[in-house]
């Protein structure tokens, strides 16, 4: 997975790289004023950008190295980068740059299925992506396929740690919800459980099964 990691990053930076970056963005006049662009505090950042400080492009030229950052480090909030995307109406976008958003996405969710615990840097967990990618305006059952159709033992224990943080009592289930909560969510943990029978989190497999049995 690391080469497709660097692939999508690579497909970003081509899709993007012909947005200048400016090192001072223009910051709403009467709360911010200038803004200089400081690698080492993007968060501050973040928070505020495409809305009181710089435009569509300074989004689309600071992409590259906000997504990047996500993947090595854990100093951005991935729901506050990709959130900025529908506000900035990025489905209207030329296509080859909505292709890069999309690979990035699909690459970076399937790493992260691929080891437990996961190396992702701000993306901790699935729970964490799906409210990124939620925030970016995309259908979390698009995912959902994914896991669905990833029968590893990675992919099932991050299963059961979702099953283990579910709030059963929720009086209105949210689509990942129901999508845990399905007897073939249960039948998978069983079946994981017998192939991972006498492995460290063979008990985790049970408890997230015996869960969903209430």
């Amino acid at each position: 997975m690391e080469n497709e990691l660097r692939a999508a990053l690579a497909g970003v930076r081509d899709a993007f790289g012909r947005y200048p970056r400016r090192p001072v963005l223009d910051g709403c006049p009467h709360c911010k004023g200038s803004v200089p662009v400081d690698e080492h505090d993007l968060f501050s950042l973040t928070i505020s950008l495409g809305s009181t400080v710089g435009d569509r492009a300074d989004v689309k030229a600071l992409l590259p190295v906000l997504l990047e950052r996500l993947l090595a480090s854990d100093d951005l909030d991935p729901a506050i980068v990709l959130g900025k995307l529908p506000y900035q109406e990025w489905r209207t976008w030329p296509r080859v740059e909505q292709q890069a958003i999309d690979a990035y996405l699909d690459v970076v969710w399937r790493s992260l299925l691929a080891d437990h615990p996961p190396r992702l840097g701000s993306f901790t967990d699935p729970a964490t992506f799906l409210d990124a990618a939620r925030a970016a305006g995309e259908r979390v059952e698009r995912f959902l396929d994914v896991w669905d159709a990833t029968l590893t033992s990675s992919a099932d224990r991050h299963l059961a740690e979702m099953v283990g943080g579910l709030n059963f009592a929720k009086q209105k289930p949210s689509a990942i919800d129901d999508w845990i909560r399905r007897e073939a969510t249960r039948d998978r943990l069983h079946r994981a459980w017998e192939r991972d029978y006498g492995s460290p989190w063979a008990d985790d497999l049970a408890r997230a099964h015996d869960l969903l049995r209430v």
